[in-house]
């Protein structure tokens, strides 16, 4: 028996439209991403040699490129906060939608509580203080902030964001001088594996375990949808928005992964804590380095700060809608959701004391990959089931593009096993568990049938106060 729910209901739980613009968004993507492009990935170097890694960072951003295709044109049918969990609703009913949103829950609460942890890390070495007060500090700075306003929030992310943007493309320009192909290749082959060659020193298996790797360059850019509701021109803007963050962060994607390895060597690379400083100053740019090192932890601020966005974001959609409990879709007189940045802001914390930033980041790419495919299937079966609904933005290819994003999504899967089991296993129980709060509660106390169904609810209602108004 589904719930029936009344204006007032909806007007306790309204965030403010026509906040971001398709730049704001497209910024918001970025910083989604950027922390990745100054550490990270470079550790997939080591898994499979420079040339290896290449053919990993090809496949991953060629299954990032069709999902966000797909996830353009979705996001333009159905312009609601829930993001991936609204469109899968939509197709694949309750049950669908929140499997897809509890996958993307776990990329999007685990991911802060590793970059906090790795932000501590920084600050360790620029200032000397770690550990829990400074978890805690960045929460509750950046939490306080979101509270006062997605306006206020995501501009601020811009000016943080653009500071890190620069520290990538100065660096570039550094080294561009210093570039020589045979860098690339300086990892010996392994003699344990058969066919190894310096293109390939660890083979065809280094290739599959650094996918998850590769995906740290571009992982969490789906996430820009779940702005829906607060762009300007949802069916304009998003689509422009994600597309134009996947451009942008494929332009610094290649740039990191030839330069660096290009300049310095892949096998220095492939071990760097700190790989854009490390090739600073190993070409002899030390005060650069310098520079680079203190801007490296705007990277990762700007990281920390837009996940916090999109998780209370997606927390608010799916307790809108019942799946999870209602008081955390609340919102703030500055139509603000409260408590869905607040609780999951605690028990990222609370995470974070853990000190294991490499597992959480692990079980995060369990949970987006999951994600990947839900929505790509999503995508899929919108275009079989609904191929009537109006579409302002259609996906170029179609079924095909979304296909090869859904085959892709499930290989890196595995790749994560087959670089950590642990995260893999880890993650796979969490997902079970929580589940289960789904089929034994949570079923019996959803809003409404569809998202596009609560989304007319939630506009109807949204005109009425403006009437009144």
């Amino acid at each position: 028996m589904k719930n029936k729910i009344d204006e007032e209901y909806l007007a306790k739980r309204q965030l403010k439209k026509g906040t971001a613009g398709w730049m704001l968004l497209a910024g918001l993507g970025i910083s989604y991403v950027i922390s990745g492009d100054f550490a990270g990935w470079n550790f997939g170097i080591a898994e499979a040699g420079w040339g290896g890694f290449l053919i990993s960072a090809i496949l991953m951003a060629l299954m990032y490129v069709c999902l966000v295709l797909s996830l353009a044109e979705m996001s333009a049918m159905i312009p609601a906060a829930g993001g991936g969990y609204s469109f899968a609703r939509q197709v694949m009913g309750p049950i669908g939608g929140f499997l897809t949103g509890l996958a993307i829950l776990i990329e999007y609460a685990l991911a802060p509580a590793a970059i906090v942890i790795f932000i501590g890390a920084a600050t360790e070495s620029l200032l000397g203080v770690n550990g829990p007060i400074v978890y805690a500090i960045f929460y509750i700075v950046f939490i306080a902030i979101h509270v006062l306003g997605a306006g206020e929030a995501l501009k601020t992310m811009m000016v943080i964001s653009a500071l890190a943007v620069f520290a990538i493309i100065a660096t570039a320009i550094a080294l561009i001088g210093d570039f020589n192909t045979a860098n690339l290749f300086n990892i010996a082959p392994s003699a344990d594996v058969v066919g190894a060659t310096e293109f390939l020193p660890f083979g065809w298996h280094g290739v599959w375990a650094a996918l998850p790797f590769a995906m740290w360059l571009f992982l969490a850019v789906e996430g820009v949808p779940l702005a829906a509701e607060e762009a300007k021109n949802p069916a304009k803007d998003v689509p422009k928005g994600i597309i134009g963050a996947m451009m942008f962060l494929l332009f610094t994607a290649v740039l990191v992964l030839f330069l660096l390895a290009g300049a310095s060597g892949a096998e220095m690379i492939g071990k760097s804590t700190v790989p854009l400083v490390d090739a600073l100053n190993f070409t002899g740019n030390e005060t650069l380095g310098t520079i680079v090192n203190v801007l490296a932890l705007a990277g990762l601020v700007a990281s920390f700060f837009s996940i916090i966005y999109g998780y209370s974001r997606l927390i608010f959609a799916l307790s809108r809608a019942g799946y999870l409990p209602q008081f955390l879709s609340l919102t703030s007189k500055r139509k603000t959701p409260t408590w869905a940045l607040i609780v999951p802001g605690v028990l990222g914390f609370l995470a974070s004391l853990s000190g294991e930033g490499d597992l959480m980041l692990g079980m995060a790419v369990v949970g987006a990959t999951i994600s990947y495919a839900l929505m790509a299937l999503s995508h899929i079966l919108l275009r079989v089931k609904q191929p009537n609904m109006k579409r302002p933005y259609k996906t170029p290819g179609g079924m095909a593009t979304s296909g090869v994003a859904l085959v892709l999504s499930l290989i890196a899967l595995t790749g994560v096993y087959a670089f950590d089991p642990r995260a893999f296993n880890y993650t796979i129980i969490l997902y079970v568990v929580c589940s289960l709060y789904f089929f034994l509660y949570s079923k019996n106390h959803l809003v409404a049938k569809t998202a596009q169904e609560e989304f007319a609810m939630i506009e109807k209602a949204e005109q009425e106060l403006e009437h009144e108004l």
